[in-house]
């Protein structure tokens, strides 16, 4: 059985800036719990450590967010991520973007106008 508002919250602006820390702090340990299920769910070929470390580098990634709106809008962010995750409406492919890492993040330039025509770049 299918229940869509399974995990559902009201959307609400923080009050302060401990509210919102209050809020942040539940919301990362809601995603650490999760991590098993999410493991088992979507069948990942990866240890619980590995998508615990994602998920706080996720959470670090936006650890200096000075604007109260800002920690709001995300915090809405990765509650909808946490639902459709545990609701299983992602696919395989939609969890696993988080794991992938580029092998060529910056790729090099040519070094000229003719080197970069001859390799058939723009």
């Amino acid at each position: 059985m299918i229940n869509p508002t399974y995990l559902a919250q009201r959307t609400r602006s923080s009050v302060n800036w401990s509210d919102a820390k209050r809020r942040v702090i539940h919301s990362y340990r809601d995603w650490l719990r999760a991590g098993p299920e999410i493991q088992t769910m979507y069948t990942l070929n990866l240890p619980v450590s590995t998508i615990r470390t994602k998920v706080r580098q996720e959470f670090e990634r936006h650890r200096y967010v000075n604007q109260l709106r800002t920690v709001d809008v995300l915090l809405f962010n990765s509650h909808q991520e946490f639902q459709e995750t545990l609701n299983f409406w992602k696919q395989i492919s939609q969890v696993m973007k988080y794991f992938h890492t580029e092998d060529n993040p910056t790729p090099k330039l040519p070094s000229n106008f003719i080197n970069g025509f001859l390799e058939g770049r723009n």
